[in-house]
């Protein structure tokens, strides 16, 4: 059920958490045989990624394996994108990704969660999108939580937690992450 600040709740055993359940099944099912394939097959990573989100992906998309996913369907990748080594998305508040992004290894775009009141903790996932904008790179070892909006031409310094939204045309870096200068050419 979506919210007005583009939150999606999904309560335990409902239809949805059913439906939920079925994409991290097929996702486990389709990134394992990604994660076969190596540097080379460019080409078959490119459809294995597009059947993984349900649309294809442009000529000039780059993916390294290994990768994780807990979906797919809520993932939109732009063109000129390369995604590094070891990365993981849970998509279930939607991940969209700009063109010419660039992702560094071991980086996790995550946008679902659990209440935090203890009695709530485990009575459903609540998801928030992620967006991502152009020409952005989010270097190595990052974590992206959901509800974030990363602006164009942005930098995020390896290692970062960004928890918040990032102004476009900035360097952040930290847990949590935080402006550390402006890039603005």
């Amino acid at each position: 059920m979506p919210n007005p600040d583009r939150r999606k709740i999904i309560p335990r055993r409902t239809p949805e958490s059913a439906a939920m359940t079925a994409s991290v099944r097929r996702a486990m099912l389709l990134t394992a045989r990604l994660n076969r394939l190596t540097y080379d097959d460019a080409a078959e990573v490119r459809a294995l990624f597009g059947e993984l989100t349900g649309r294809a992906v442009d000529d000039s998309f780059f993916l390294i394996p290994p990768f994780y996913a807990t979906g797919g369907a809520d993932t939109r990748v732009g063109r000129n994108v390369f995604i590094n080594q070891n990365c993981t998305f849970y998509d279930l508040g939607g991940i969209d990704i700009g063109d010419d992004v660039m992702i560094g290894p071991n980086v996790s775009l995550i946008t679902s969660s659990h209440p935090i009141t203890p009695s709530e903790r485990r009575n459903g996932v609540i998801a928030s999108p992620i967006v991502i904008g152009r020409n952005v790179w989010i270097a190595a070892g990052v974590t992206v939580i959901g509800g974030v909006t990363i602006g164009d031409n942005a930098v995020v310094a390896a290692g970062s937690v960004v928890t918040q939204d990032v102004p476009p045309d900035s360097l952040v870096g930290g847990n949590p992450a935080r402006v550390i200068r402006s890039i603005a050419e």
